[in-house]
């Protein structure tokens, strides 16, 4: 199992402005449920199978640079092209890294044998094959580098691996990691506590949902849609359709605070009527879904009533796309 590792968020620094709005007092208690636990096999947008805080694909950061990085067999590997683009500080380290590459195959390198290429998302929020090694075959990539970062990355990269030991160890310290990175990338606190409550609130409402008999993921889909619905009158993929997103994208990642909040809302209430009710079979889990989902909604109308615009925003947060090139 991968150290938990938030997912990579693809948007922008916004602001935003609190407002304050009456909810009922059922979400004010059941939003501090589960607090505690990391869960990585939480279906959460719909249709879609992924995980809200633990993912197998993320980015770390060494000093200010991002380095996309993946999870196999007990490892990490690690972007090439990004780890090029650190060292070199090249506007363009896909050129310098292919003349390497070539120069790499010619002297018959192992380091060449050792590449692998895996899907990463590029800055234009397309996935595409990327070259990745991991981390003794970044280790060997450094020395064909010169370059004054190179003795700093190596020490990065052994704090990555007690990183990992520490987190399996210690999950609570992933979450105060993930925290750190939001922060260093510029996204507002507020936001970023709102969002690190709802993967919580989440995480207990689908563990929930798993111990009463909840399998197969398109239940799991099924189950959040009606939340969503209830909400917001969306599907999870009519609500990225909404917002312009693709499937890749983590819907929550583009949400303002009120929808965030919505979300936490009907998720939390819905918790709360499964466990009230002790609900077992899937129809009344439905049912606890629909009716949850219906609380947020109502509360959606009544605060859009009293501020005079939707909430449901069009809005997404993803990179701004660079015409002339991107990572890949």
């Amino acid at each position: 199992m991968p150290p938990p590792f938030v997912d990579y968020v693809d948007f922008h620094h916004y602001k935003t402005k609190n407002l304050h709005a009456e909810v009922p007092k059922i979400f004010l208690r059941s939003i501090i449920v589960g607090m505690n636990k990391i869960n990585p096999q939480n279906p959460e947008n719909g249709t879609e199978k992924t995980s809200e805080n633990v993912t197998i694909r993320s980015v770390a950061l060494f000093e200010s640079h991002e380095i996309r990085k993946e999870w196999i067999n007990d490892q990490w590997y690690l972007s090439v092209i990004d780890i090029v683009s650190t060292l070199t500080g090249s506007s363009i380290p896909k050129r310098y890294w292919s003349d390497l590459k070539i120069k790499l195959k010619d002297e018959g390198s192992e380091l060449y044998e050792k590449i692998v290429q895996l899907k990463f998302m590029a800055s234009d929020g397309k996935k595409y094959d990327t070259d990745c090694l991991n981390q003794a075959g970044v280790l060997r990539l450094i020395q064909s580098i010169p370059s004054p970062k190179a003795e700093p990355l190596k020490l990065w990269l052994a704090q990555l691996g007690k990183e990992r030991i520490d987190e399996i160890q210690d999950p609570e310290l992933a979450v105060n990691r993930a925290k750190a990175i939001y922060e260093k990338k510029g996204y507002p606190r507020d936001w970023i506590d709102k969002r690190l409550r709802g993967i919580n609130v989440r995480n207990t409402l689908t563990d929930e949902w798993k111990n009463r008999g909840v399998k197969a993921s398109s239940e799991f889909a099924i189950l959040t849609d009606e939340i969503y619905k209830g909400a917001f009158d969306f599907t999870a993929k009519e609500y990225k359709d909404h917002k312009s997103l693709s499937r890749e994208n983590n819907l929550r990642d583009h949400m303002e605070d009120l929808e965030l909040i919505l979300t936490m809302l009907g998720e939390a209430t819905t918790t709360r009527l499964t466990t009230e009710r002790d609900s077992k079979e899937f129809h009344k889990l439905h049912k606890d879904a629909k009716e949850g989902g219906e609380v947020a909604g109502k509360t959606r109308t009544d605060i859009e009533q009293r501020i005079g615009k939707k909430i449901v925003s069009k809005k997404n947060f993803l990179p701004k796309v660079n015409t002339r090139s991107h990572l890949r």
